[in-house]
């Protein structure tokens, strides 16, 4: 809006311009700097840039506003809506003050000083005095809404960044708060956030949807600098950086953004890199503060911090043991002197060390880092803290924190001894308002929210007075009217479990006071009465017009009824179609009291209040006869539209006609003819749209009662727009969905398509509608006759009060008095409003608190219901009824029990008679069947049960047996070895297995592989075969060549032997040259064998190098691994990797020990078991014995051993259903027992009995039944051998006496005998029992040595894990150096190569060139006068090649080499171009001889192409060279490097080595053992001893003599080297001597000779001409060849003359034939002549088929003519003595000659035939 220009000239001074010009100057500005580049990539940079053309204007063009501008606040600002031409005053409502907060923005904190508070309220900016309570407001200039507030860095300046279409963003001057700069154009929808540079120039701001425009403004010019999209998504917060101004930052959902204000050579750039969150989960980020080095440390939205740097996430903070930071969000982080201090929405403001986190790294592959805060705040339990603000209030720091939980909180954050405890300032309620209620006899205020509290409020005061916190969330509140309580104090509050509150308001002041006690409260809450009618949320209060009901309407579609009494009594409840919206009683100007209840769902209806004595309540609430009326909503918005449409067409039709009449009218007036012309088509107009019903109803958002039955509706989605005037009609329907019915009247509400009317209220005299819409705006609407309708409704006012986006009216009511008007809204605000009434006259008002009921300090508290899962009233009456009902069922059952208990004591005395009577009198049992029927019925009756019983425990069955099945594979199946204990026979030694695991399958993988060696031997196998194979297909294939030749050679005639004599004695020469060229070679191979095996000056020993490398390599290093100068031996070095894989070889070797350990003492039990079966055989046989034996001779039989329980473990896991039966017994008698006994003081020592241990013989029933078989069956043969010696009683004879005698004596020696077997069975067993525990004892002693160091390896292993990522970093850096230098040291290799080789080519153009030279002068002969010409000729233009080329390239030491390889040419060059004489090296001088000028200029050709070739080899090796050096100084470079890390990897090994040497090695010695004594007595400190092995110690002892003898020995052997050398030394210088003698003898010889010096060698191999000799058998051959092919041919010549005899004889036959043809066909012809005409027409004239064929024979006769003459040709020349056929050529006609003829030999086919073998 336009500012006046004469209330800006009034405030601002002379030279300052008008607001007009100065939005022209704005505006201009706007379109010179504004640029928006495209959103390019939002995942890397968004760049955008001031254009170019905005640099280069001129200064002077652009206009800079003054300092000292202000715009006009009442300008700018919003006002209300008034509708034109109306009467209703701009000032119907002012605002008053301002009771909530809107606690849920993440920033709605400012403060401006110590006493000033700054927050955002729907469409106002509050400022809160701190000291006196009062407030001030800002609107907002557009009326849409207030996005952020910011304060300037100085505090003089805050930002108000507002929403709507195209927002401003406006400064204000503080504390004058006078607008100083509004910034236009910055986003589309709203701004979100905003920010100042810390030197205040910049201001950085943020939009939200759809934009999301990050823009940076010079706020002082109003001028966009940079903007740019920030991201795709929601943006919550942007930061200048405090330490560099070109830096930003922004965040919000998902991402966080890193800008860089950038000056390119475009312009200034704005340049964003988004934060990349690798492995760490992708977070929103609320907050993050920027460090003066450039990171960023952001919290996350599981409390963690995050460490950014460049982009990237450096490490992740966290507290100890991996807790997080914060229980939650991280909402803010801020730098305060020094220190880091975040804000979480668990309550807690954690302050920590600045310097350890800046400094912060990753120390493992989690990117966790660990630390703990220095200090910290808990400000209070139920805290969420979203932002804190700090300010100095006389000198000391205070920090003002905005609490999402409704609160503002003061906080003393110096932690010293004087801090201070967290101070709430405020409470207000958190999150939307639900419901409120305005007291009908006073000017207080109820409301209640779901953060469980509800409160009171004086708008008079403004002020709070009280406040009550529930367990649950309020939903629905009604204050009481004065019918129901005259004083004003009771309230229903509707809360979300389904509980409804009546709560009374009282002064507590009236009170008596108690002693001690002092009543400073203005207000005080009691809860009166608690009760729950509803299963979800009350949505809905009511009370009758009379007071004598109150109705409660909730979403579980439901409406209870209560009776208004002292305690409120359950009427009954009624159930609704939908989920109860709103209810509303008739107005006392109804005859009949009504209740209206709309539904969410668009149902409406209407029921009478229901009279307490009619209702019937004592099995449930449920009214079920109560009248109701049904309306369920039919759309009919889109009907209306539809209508609309076709009456503007209509009336754009009607006014066409209208303008075509009045054209005819003016026409005829001025008199002009009208000629009658067709009528035009008429375009077709568009098809009207269709009729559209939603198919989700559109929701009831508020109505009320117009008149009896009938009432207005306003609903929101589609059909909102509107006011609906419905009447309940008489039609009633069974089933109210399928009803349809429509409004009979329809009000349309300006500017409510989008936005419907949420609330509709009325003042006391009805004569204003208060409307409160859900785009947070108040509407107001005066009805003059107090109804309405569309006059009515046309004019209204309207004001923004509540926030836009969220801040929907909750409610709106008027004071009882009709003098203030309040509203509450979704955003957390309540506002009051003054209705035409000025702020004065209500200074004498004051609100007055009801007096508190008498008694009431006297009553007890009223019990709440706390539990939100309790039962409503109708659960509790039906859970009643149903204990009623139960308990009459079960007083039958008692009654039908005893009647049953007495019919069966009558059966038993009938029973009990029939006993008592004679047996032939008594009746039988069958007899008292009435029915077998019956019986068989109760049976299968008794099947049946079993049965389902079966049925019903089959899960529970199953489920035990796969709990049974899991606990064997968790603690059975995973068993190798269980624990066995075998005890010894006669003592009481015993020996148990290992419990052992088996161990996991990766141990044995390389058992499933095969080895290595078995696949390379299979391979070889293989490979083998393969050759085979091929070997003797070689061979066959051989064998069938040689065959072949013989075949050949068997066929070749006897001429041939010449040649292979020939060619044997060729073979034989070259044999011996070959021979002596072998000898030659080999001779030369040896010398040059010896020549190589000679060494060279600096040659060593390989042996000795050897041995000097393994010596050092072994000397061992006897440092102690503590020492600093200690360096860990390449193969003694560890990693994760090698220590795992001791660890698994420790652990299968143990496990491989104890198993074996275990087969052992398992076969032991075995032994056992086997000696028991064989005593227990050895006894029955003794006891055999022993009955024929008496009784004083009889031997006490040896006890026959048991198995203990624990030998056999696995019979604990062997069940039946006996063992099942007796296990449930026993545990049932046990619980019994223990329940007696449990008070008893015996019972302990009795339970202790009953629970002892089961003996051998209930543990082991077979062996029992084992060893109790023997003894019966023994016992059966005494008592038989006892019947027959009492059937034999006579006496005996001497013979049967001797018999028995030696019976005896057999008896007694076989039980002797017997007894000294079982008893040396039983000692030899307990003998191994005791050797193996021996054994065993000595393998316990290893194993825990071997536990001990499996300990102390896996405490290795978890160093080097942690290790692992360094070391893994500083040996890749390493091994990719060794690569490195391993490619560059090949690299060098090849220049290298490449190098000698142009080296090669260029010594190979200089001898090129000097052989050039030397022909030349050859050329030129001697004293030739024309020497000098021809050489200038030669060497012309070769001075300027040379010179500039090599000058340019070559190096230093490739000029020397050229100067010196140089020959006397070069001087020769410059002496010739010194000369000044000009000469024609085109013409031949006279008397020159033309070849040999011709020759030079050939030559000069030459010598320039190798000139040039030489040139460009030397410029090739040059690059070569500088190639080499450049690549060998990075080799330098690499092994630089390459040093350092091995040095760094080195020192890594050693820290390494020394982490492990921390670790306590546990070495078990005994006092022997220690020789480490300190005056001859054991140390207490072991710190300086080392640990050693006997024969380490012995080794080394030993290894100091025999290093001693091999220094001697190493001594002699080297004086003994030396006097060798001596001697090899003059061995040598003697033999150069003899050597050189013998050539010089040699070389005397030759000459002598032959004249001159000759080689040997070369004769020696060229003595034969073996080229030669094969070249004339060759020669041989080929004649051979030839006539043998000459003798094939003259073959073949007698056989083509045979054919062409036979030919000619077959053609002189046809030729006779011919003529006997031509003869009988003349006389054909003259017999036809000489025949007449006359037998008919038909035979008149020659005959077409006698023609054809005459011309056939005709043609016939020609060809074989032609073929005569053929042939006769061929005859002739046949018979010529070179046997070449010479043909003619034929015609084109005979070339038409068919093909029977026989075919022609032609010359090709002669020659190109076969020959034949």
């Amino acid at each position: 809006m336009e500012a006046a220009p004469e209330e800006s000239k009034t405030s601002l001074p002379e030279e300052s311009p008008t607001a007009e010009e100065q939005e022209e100057e704005v505006e201009q500005a706007e379109s010179d700097t504004e640029s928006v580049d495209a959103e390019g990539d939002l995942e890397e940079q968004d760049n955008s840039e001031v254009p170019s053309e905005a640099k280069k204007r001129p200064e002077e063009v652009e206009k800079k506003i003054s300092e000292t501008f202000f715009y006009n606040y009442e300008d700018i600002c919003s006002r209300p809506f008034v509708t034109e031409d109306s009467a209703i005053p701009i000032n119907l409502l002012t605002l008053k003050h301002s009771f909530g907060y809107d606690c849920t923005r993440s920033v709605n904190l400012l403060l401006m000083d110590s006493q000033t508070l700054m927050y955002i309220a729907g469409n106002q900016v509050v400022l809160l005095d701190l000291k006196t309570k009062s407030q001030s407001y800002l609107r907002s200039s557009s009326g849409g809404g207030i996005g952020f507030i910011t304060a300037h860095p100085t505090k003089q300046y805050f930002a108000v960044g507002e929403k709507g279409k195209k927002p401003n963003l406006i400064i204000y001057d503080y504390p004058s708060l006078r607008p100083y700069r509004i910034l236009r154009g910055g986003t589309a929808e709203a701004y979100v956030f905003g920010d100042f540079n810390d030197a205040g120039t910049l201001l950085a701001s943020v939009g939200s949807s759809p934009d999301y425009m990050l823009t940076i403004w010079d706020w002082k010019q109003e001028k966009i600098v940079l903007r740019s999209k920030a991201f795709s998504q929601d943006v919550y917060k942007v930061t200048f950086s405090a330490d560099n101004e070109e830096r930003l930052t922004t965040s919000g959902a998902g991402h966080i953004r890193f800008w860089k204000m950038a000056l390119t050579f475009t312009g200034l750039k704005l340049q964003g890199a988004l934060g990349r969150f690798g492995k760490t989960a992708v977070t929103d980020i609320i907050g993050y503060v920027e460090l003066p080095d450039g990171k960023v440390i952001s919290g996350t939205e599981w409390g963690n911090l995050l460490l950014w740097e460049g982009g990237l996430i450096k490490v992740e903070l966290c507290r100890a043991g991996h807790k997080p930071c914060h229980s939650g969000p991280v909402s803010q982080l801020v730098l305060d002197e020094g220190e880091l201090v975040t804000v979480g929405k668990d309550g807690f403001i954690r302050v920590w060390n600045f310097e350890a986190i800046d400094a912060a790294d990753s120390v493992d592959d989690t990117g966790l880092l660990e630390v703990e805060p220095m200090n910290e705040l808990h400000v209070g339990r139920n805290v969420s803290l979203s932002f804190m603000s700090k300010v100095h209030d006389c000198g000391q720091p205070v920090w003002y924190a905005q609490d999402t939980n409704g609160a503002i909180w003061k906080l003393d954050l110096t932690f010293s001894n004087m801090t201070r405890d967290p101070e709430c300032l405020y409470t207000f309620h958190s999150g939307r308002i639900e419901a409120m209620s305005v007291s009908p006899i006073t000017y207080l205020l109820a409301t209640t929210a779901l953060d469980r509290s509800v409160r009171i409020y004086d708008f008079i005061s403004n002020s709070q007075l009280s406040e009550i916190k529930f367990k649950q969330g309020g939903t629905a509140l009604t204050w009481a009217p004065r019918v129901v309580n005259p004083k004003g104090g009771l309230i229903a509050v509707g809360f979300e479990d389904g509980v409804v509150r009546i709560i009374e308001v009282y002064d507590p002041k009236g009170l008596p006071i108690l002693a001690g006690q002092t009543n400073t409260e203005n207000a005080a809450i009691n809860l009166k009465q608690a009760f729950k009618p509803h299963t979800a949320a009350v949505t809905a209060l009511a009370y009758e017009q009379n007071g004598d009901v109150l109705a409660t309407g909730s979403k579980d579609k439901t409406v209870f009824f209560f009776a208004v009494e002292d305690e409120y009594e359950p009427i009954g409840f009624i159930c609704v179609p939908g989920p109860v919206q709103a209810l509303q009683w008739s107005p006392p100007s109804h005859v009949k009291s009504m209740l209206l209840i709309l539904c969410e769902n668009g149902f409406a209806l209407q029921v009478p209040a229901p009279l307490p004595e009619e209702q019937d309540t004592e099995s449930t609430y449920q009214i079920k006869n109560l009248p109701t009326q049904y309306f369920h909503f039919y759309s009919i918005k889109s009907r209306i539209k539809l209508e609309e449409e076709i009456a503007l067409r209509e009336k754009k039709k009607q006014e066409k006609e209208k303008a075509k009449l009045e054209w005819i009218k003016q026409q005829q007036e001025m008199g002009k003819e009208i000629e009658e012309e067709e009528p035009e088509e008429e375009p077709e107009e568009e098809p009207l749209p269709p009729l559209y019903i939603p198919e989700e109803p559109s929701p009831i958002l508020c109505g009320f009662y117009s008149a009896p039955g009938k009432f207005w509706l306003s609903l929101g989605g589609y059909d909102s727009g509107f006011l609906y005037h419905c009447e309940f009609s008489n039609d009633h329907q069974d089933d109210p969905e399928n009803r349809q019915d429509e409004p009979f009247e329809v009000i349309p509400i300006e500017d409510t398509d989008s936005n419907p009317i949420h609330q509709i209220s009325f003042c006391t005299s009805r004569l204003l509608m208060f409307c409160g819409m859900q785009n947070g705006a108040l509407r107001v609407y005066p009805l003059q006759d107090k109804g309405l309708s569309v006059n009515t409704l046309k004019e209204y006012w309207s004001f923004n009060v509540h926030d836009n986006d969220y801040g929907q009216i909750q409610g709106i009511c008027s004071s009882y008095d009709d003098r203030f008007l309040i509203t509450c809204g979704g955003d957390g605000n309540i506002f009051t409003f003054n209705v035409l009434s000025p702020e004065d006259v209500h200074k004498e008002l004051k609100a007055k608190i009801p007096s508190p009921r008498s008694g009431l300090e006297k009553e007890k508290a009223t019990e709440d219901i706390e539990d939100p899962n309790a039962c409503n009233i109708e659960e509790v009456k039906q859970k009643k009824e149903y204990e009623r009902i139960m308990k009459e069922a079960e007083e039958k059952k008692n009654k039908k029990r005893e009647e049953l208990i007495a019919l069966r004591h009558e059966f038993l005395v009938l029973l009990q008679k029939n006993q008592e009577l004679p047996k032939h009198m008594q009746l039988p049992r069958e007899q008292y069947e009435m029915d077998h029927r019956i019986f068989e019925e109760l049976d299968r009756q008794t099947a049946q049960r079993i049965q389902l019983v079966q049925k019903e425990l089959a899960w529970e069955h199953e489920k035990h047996l796969i709990g049974l099945q899991k606990l064997q594979n968790q603690f059975r199946d995973s068993l190798e070895f269980d624990t066995v204990v075998v005890h010894a026979i006669q003592s009481n030694h015993q020996i148990s297995t290992y419990r052992l695991l088996a161990m996991s399958k990766k141990y044995y993988q390389d058992k499933e592989h095969p080895s290595w060696k078995s696949t390379v031997l299979e391979q070889a196998w293989k490979e083998a075969e393969e050759t085979e194979i091929v070997r003797e297909t070689r061979h066959a294939r051989i064998f069938k060549g040689e065959a072949e030749k013989l075949k050949m050679s068997e066929v070749r005639k006897p001429a041939t032997r010449y040649i292979e004599s020939k060619r044997e004695q060729i073979r034989r020469t070259v044999e011996k040259s070959d021979k002596v060229k072998a000898k030659i070679m080999k001779r030369k191979a040896e010398w040059d064998e010896l020549y190589k095996s000679k060494p060279s000056d600096d040659y060593e020993n390989p042996k000795d190098v050897e041995a000097i490398r393994e010596a050092q390599e072994n000397m061992g290093c006897y440092k102690l691994k503590t020492a600093t100068n200690y360096r860990v031996p390449e193969h003694k070095r560890m990693n994760t990797e090698k220590k795992v894989m001791q660890l698994t070889s420790l652990e299968v070797l143990i496990h491989k020990r104890k198993v074996n350990m275990n087969k052992e003492i398992m076969s032991l039990r075995d032994l056992k078991t086997s000696i028991i079966h064989e005593i227990k055989c050895l006894v029955q046989e003794l006891k055999s014995i022993q009955a024929a034996l008496d009784l004083s001779e009889c031997l006490p039989l040896p006890l026959i051993p048991q198995l203990h329980p624990d030998e056999v473990p696995e019979k604990k896991f062997e069940y039946d259903s006996d063992i099942l039966l007796k296990f449930k017994e026993e545990q049932e008698a046990k619980t019994k027992l223990q329940e007696q006994l449990a008070g008893s003081p015996s019972s302990h020592a009795f339970r202790h009995r009953f629970l002892r241990a089961p003996s051998i013989k209930e543990i082991d029933p077979m062996a029992q039944a084992a060893g109790a078989c023997p003894m019966k069956v023994a016992s059966s043969a005494v008592i038989e051998q006892q019947k027959v010696f009492e059937i034999e009683k006579a006496e005996p004879t001497e013979m049967e006496l001797e018999i028995l005698k030696r019976e005896k004596i057999k008896n007694l020696y076989l039980q002797d005998t017997l007894i000294k077997k079982i008893n040396a069975l039983v000692i030899n067993f307990d003998a191994e029992l005791r050797f193996l525990r021996h054994k065993k004892l000595k393998l316990d002693v290893q194993m825990k040595s071997a536990d001990l160091r499996y300990i102390t390896w896996y405490e290795e292993l978890l160093i080097l894990k942690n290790l692992e990522k360094h070391e893994s970093l500083l040996q890749g850096r390493v091994n990719t150096l060794i690569s490195e230098q391993e490619a560059v040291q090949s690299k060098l290799n090849s220049y290298l190569a490449q190098m000698e080789d142009r080296k090669c080519e260029t010594v190979k153009l200089q001898e090129c060139e000097k052989a050039l030279y030397a022909n030349f002068q050859a050329s030129l002969g001697e004293n030739n006068e024309f020497a000098h010409f021809l050489t200038k000729v030669l060497k012309k233009k070769i001075k300027c090649v040379e010179k500039k080329e090599v000058g340019r390239e070559a190096d230093e030491d490739e000029n020397e080499e050229e100067n010196d390889e140089k020959s006397s040419l070069g001087t020769d060059e410059e002496n010739s171009g010194s000369e000044d004489e000009v000469f024609d090296d085109s013409v031949c001088p006279k008397d020159c001889n033309e070849a040999l000028f011709r020759n030079t200029i050939q030559l000069r050709q030459k010598w320039l192409d190798i000139e040039k070739a030489l040139t460009e080899e030397k410029k090739v090796a040059a690059n070569l060279r500088k190639k080499y050096n450049a690549l060998a100084k990075k080799a330098k470079v690499v092994e630089t490097s390459l040093d350092t890390a091995e040095r760094e990897l080195e020192t890594f090994q050693w820290e390494k080595q020394q982490r492990l040497n921390e670790l306590y090695v546990v070495v078990p010695l005994k006092l022997h053992q220690v020789e480490y004594l300190v005056n001859g007595e054991m140390p207490s400190d072991f710190s300086q001893a080392l640990v050693f092995t006997n024969q380490s110690l012995e080794y080394l002892q030993k290894r100091i003599v025999d290093l001693h003898n091999e220094k001697i020995m190493q001594r002699e052997i080297y004086k003994k080297a030396q006097e060798q050398h001596k001697q090899l030394v003059q061995d040598k210088k003697e033999m150069e001597i003899q050597i050189r003698r013998l050539e010089e003898k040699c070389n005397h010889l030759m000459m002598k000779k032959f004249g001159w010096l000759v080689d040997f060698e070369a004769v020696q191999a060229h003595s034969v001409n073996i080229h030669m000799e094969e070249l004339k058998v060759q020669i041989m051959e080929k004649e051979y060849v030839h006539s043998q092919e000459l003798k094939e041919w003259e073959e073949r010549i007698l056989d083509l003359r045979q054919q062409l005899m036979k030919l000619t004889k077959e053609n002189t036959s046809k030729l006779q034939q011919l003529n006997r043809f031509c003869l009988e066909k003349h006389q054909l012809e003259t017999k036809l002549d000489s025949l007449k005409n006359d037998l008919g027409s038909e035979f008149q004239g020659p005959r077409t088929t006698d023609i054809k064929e005459k011309a056939r024979l005709e043609s016939r006769l020609k060809h074989m003519a032609r073929d005569a003459a053929l042939l006769r040709e061929e005859i002739h020349l046949l018979s010529r003595k070179d046997g070449c056929l010479f043909l003619q050529t034929l015609s084109p006609q005979d070339s038409e000659a068919p093909s029977e003829t026989f075919p022609v030999l032609t010359p090709e086919m002669v020659t190109n035939s076969p020959t034949v073998p």
